[in-house]
């Protein structure tokens, strides 16, 4: 789960599992799998930081204290 800021400065968070697609339009749109769009605050970069930042803390290798290169 990731932490976002809609353009009127209301937090939420957001399943990084059903993200699809991050664009600029100037705004920063998220679509889901479902085809549902978030317009948020956070520029496409921070997103996929905070969406890279997800994957790596569910990851069976993050959790088994592994890299992938240990394999």
């Amino acid at each position: 789960m990731i932490m976002l800021t809609k353009l009127n400065g209301e937090t939420f968070t957001l399943n990084a599992v059903f993200i699809e697609q991050v664009q600029s339009f100037p705004d920063t749109t998220i679509t889901l799998t479902s085809g549902k769009k978030f317009v948020v605050k956070e520029s496409e970069t921070a997103v996929a930081e905070k969406t890279g930042s997800f994957y790596q803390s569910i990851s069976p290798f993050h959790l088994q204290g592994l890299n992938k290169g240990d394999l």
